[in-house]
């Protein structure tokens, strides 16, 4: 059996079969994953991407992202430096962002692929449809938070898993790109694990405070 790619426990099991992939739950932190041997290549997972139209005029997308942005907002500092991890090549929740006075640094693996910007601190990082798709969650996490100043905020957006019957009709399992899928669950392990203040902000919002 693999380990969980998130908490690097051995004690993981097969949580639901498709006829493409095959989906492990580690017993720990509940995060449930695709077979490592199952994932697509980075040009597939590119060419994924490149289909996505994130306009950052689009009244809509804005709407969607205003479910990150407006809690966001309501508990940051004027002024506050934060990074949009995996911002896409159309990063509209930064320009939302700084059209409120905040300072945005961009980092996309694609797109923005600026490695100096993750050297820097941050008073807020954010990562909008991001996580379900990273083969490292643990590093990437881990880097999220180092980033961060104390008291700082991490903002993550991705549908949750529910339980194994909604999850065997979730149109969010059938993107090639998700690889990784989180529940209330794995972030409660997470923000126990790492001390972190944690607030669920409607279906699929998850705000998260650094220790000061």
């Amino acid at each position: 059996m693999h380990t969980c790619p998130l908490c690097q426990s051995s004690q993981t099991d097969i949580y639901y079969q498709d006829i493409r992939r095959q989906y492990l739950q580690c017993q720990q932190c509940v995060l449930v994953f695709v077979n490592p041997d199952q994932r697509v290549d980075a040009e597939a997972e590119k060419a994924v991407y490149d289909l996505h139209e994130n306009d950052p005029q689009d009244q809509g997308y804005r709407r969607f992202l205003s479910r990150m942005a407006d809690p966001l907002l309501q508990r940051i500092a004027p002024h506050s430096q934060g990074l949009d991890f995996g911002c896409g090549p159309g990063p509209a929740l930064s320009m939302m962002l700084e059209e409120q006075g905040h300072q945005v640094a961009l980092y996309d693996l694609y797109y923005y692929p600026n490695k100096q910007v993750l050297h820097q601190k941050y008073d807020f990082v954010t990562a909008t449809e991001v996580i379900e798709h990273l083969f490292s969650p643990n590093l990437v996490w881990q880097q999220w938070l180092d980033m961060l100043k104390p008291g700082g905020w991490l903002g993550v957006m991705t549908k949750l898993v529910k339980d194994v019957d909604a999850f065997a009709s979730w149109h969010y399992r059938h993107d090639p790109t998700h690889v990784v899928f989180f529940s209330r669950e794995t972030f409660e392990f997470l923000a126990r694990r790492d001390q972190l203040q944690l607030e669920f902000i409607g279906n699929d919002v998850m705000l998260l405070k650094k220790a000061e």
